[in-house]
């Protein structure tokens, strides 16, 4: 039945993301693999980085891209949501940033598999019903339903947010639903 449902999930996600295919994802400075570092624009331009460890062959054996060779099996990835709401090597780092408005956030997905970088008012679930029920989130934030909030990052990709207000924004990928980040700007 969980294969079934992820299969549905997914097909689901593959779906959102072809009516998302006008929103064209720059181009990466940074190869998922080589473990380069990437150089904000500016001095004032902050770095959240995605992290995951999807394992390529079994991933895509379950039609979910992944670019990474070798890491956490699928079943391991369901068991350790399973069991903790999370699957720890699925993550923004830093959870938490400050930074002052005008500032730009350099999000750079170093990563084996596609995420979202989405502002929400409140987090919630994504768009896969599998992996929110799983993480405890089985309310899809709004946001995440809207293909016009999503920015969707391919593996090895970024994209620039910038933040033009002060307070607090929340941020989550619309995937992987436990993938947060709290931009305190100032």
């Amino acid at each position: 039945m969980r294969k079934l449902t992820m299969t549905m999930g997914i097909a689901l996600l593959t779906t959102f993301i072809g009516a998302c295919a006008d929103h064209q994802i720059p181009a990466s400075p940074v190869s998922p693999n080589d473990g380069a570092s990437f150089t904000a624009s500016s001095n004032n331009d902050r770095v959240v980085s995605i992290f995951d460890a999807c394992d390529g062959p079994t991933f895509t054996q379950a039609h979910i891209d992944c670019s990474r060779q070798s890491g956490l099996t699928l079943d391991q990835f369901i068991a350790d949501l399973t069991a903790h709401g999370s699957a720890g090597a699925w993550h923004f780092a830093p959870s938490n940033i400050n930074v002052f408005a005008g500032q730009t956030l350099n999000v750079i997905n170093r990563g084996g598999e596609t995420h979202t970088f989405t502002e929400v008012k409140k987090y919630g679930g994504g768009v896969v019903q599998l992996l929110n029920d799983l993480s405890g989130n089985p309310v899809p934030a709004p946001e995440c339903l809207d293909p016009a909030h999503a920015n969707f990052i391919l593996s090895g990709g970024s994209h620039q947010e910038s933040i033009d207000d002060k307070g607090t924004e929340l941020y989550q990928c619309c995937i992987h639903p436990w993938m947060r980040v709290v931009v305190n700007a100032k």
